[in-house]
């Protein structure tokens, strides 16, 4: 299986994991031989309730018996999409009343900024140095890591970056500016937090030009920082929100939300303004309805909280020089990247998966499912630092 692995399926790095899977089921993933695995990753921040969680499930196979995809976004009433997209708007301020589902959380940034571009009638868009939205070429184009992106250039124009937390930077927002584009807690360069009311200053400087600001909740949205948003944390509201990973409860899924007036111009001039044929699938939908009614309709968001406190409390050590991020997003800042990299496989040897982060090399992921359990934290960090001791 291996060798077919490696010789078959398209490789997005040189040395995968190859972990050949067997089973999954809460907080743990079994490979063929029988090992266990305790998850501290959750698929990076997608598997929001565990693995084969029985509401998604029961949800999956309730929606398989009646029907799959009958046809292209939007032109059909289908009630998991309409369902689940009332459920959203519930959980948001008045103003971001209409999600547009789309089939993952890039797809959703394309339509985020295109809307943008659409509605504001300008083309200048700014997103923030070392920030990621995906890898489609649009997506590309506002993640701001040039080492990342030179090799598929040329990429989209008249993109323009700032760096986060820079206050001094927001003076590049211009009445040219159609929107902001910035990731609620930055991800891929090491799970940085917004500082000094930081969004509700750029969202002041965007109503202040008529721009529009586009915060990716992707990773942050969907109670993983405690809140169902991660932006509720911060003081601030967006104009666009563009979420997707644990809003599937494991299944591929994404959407950009705003206000009718806003998302109403895609409809006309030109007509079809964002397409999509599978976007918003039913089975899909029924899957993200079930998470998002588990997690608002439970004590999950507060526990989020009280989760992020025990791992704070048991990961002390003096190799680990800083825990950054919120709630159940978590990155341990290391001294060097290699040290970072020995840890995550000798932890994977011992049972725990953890993982890297894009663009700091020196951090170790931490986002295990919502569901995970105090116990299994206690294991998990556990493992962790009797592998840190065994290795520095």
């Amino acid at each position: 299986m291996k060798e077919d692995f490696l010789k078959y399926q398209a490789q997005t790095s040189p040395h995968p994991l190859a972990i050949e899977i067997s089973h999954a089921k809460g907080s743990y993933i079994f490979d063929e031989s029988g090992k266990k695995y305790l998850d501290f990753i959750a698929g990076v921040s997608a598997n929001s309730l565990g693995h084969n969680h029985p509401k998604v499930s029961e949800a999956i196979t309730n929606q398989l018996a009646k029907y799959t995809h009958v046809m292209v976004y939007g032109e059909f009433i289908q009630q998991p999409q309409v369902e689940l997209t009332k459920l959203l708007a519930a959980q948001l301020p008045k103003s971001l009343e209409t999600v547009y589902l789309t089939n993952s959380g890039t797809e959703a940034t394309e339509g985020a900024l295109k809307l943008a571009k659409r509605f504001t009638g300008r083309s200048e868009i700014i997103a923030a140095k070392n920030g990621y939205h995906g890898n489609t070429q649009g997506a590309m184009s506002v993640c701001g890591n040039e080492e990342q992106n030179r090799a598929f250039r040329p990429l989209i124009p008249g993109i323009r970056f700032i760096e986060f937390n820079n206050e001094i930077d927001l003076a590049k927002i211009t009445h040219k500016t159609a929107a902001v584009i910035l990731e609620t807690i930055q991800g891929g360069a090491g799970f940085i937090v917004p500082k000094n009311d930081y969004l509700k200053k750029v969202q002041q400087r965007c109503n202040e030009v008529g721009a529009l600001l586009i915060l990716d909740e992707i990773q942050t949205g969907i109670g993983r920082t405690g809140t169902f948003f991660g932006f509720e944390n911060y003081n601030c509201t967006p104009d666009i929100i563009v979420s997707g990973k644990g809003l599937g409860g494991g299944m591929p899924i994404g959407a950009f939300i705003s206000s009718h007036k806003i998302m109403s111009c895609l409809r006309d001039k030109p007509k079809l303004g964002h397409i999509t044929t599978f976007g918003g699938h039913p089975v899909i939908a029924a899957a993200a309805l079930a998470t998002v009614k588990e997690i608002t309709e439970t004590n999950l968001m507060r526990e989020v909280l009280e989760k992020e406190q025990l791992i704070k409390q048991l990961l002390v050590h003096p190799e680990i020089l800083e825990i950054r991020g919120k709630g159940l997003m978590l990155a341990l800042l290391f001294k060097d990247a290699e040290i970072a990299s020995k840890i995550i496989l000798k932890c994977l040897d011992k049972g725990l998966l953890l993982f890297w982060l894009l663009f700091e090399g020196k951090a170790v992921r931490i986002t295990p499912p919502l569901t995970i359990s105090n116990e299994e934290i206690t294991k998990g960090c556990r493992i962790l630092l009797d592998v840190i001791d065994d290795i520095l």
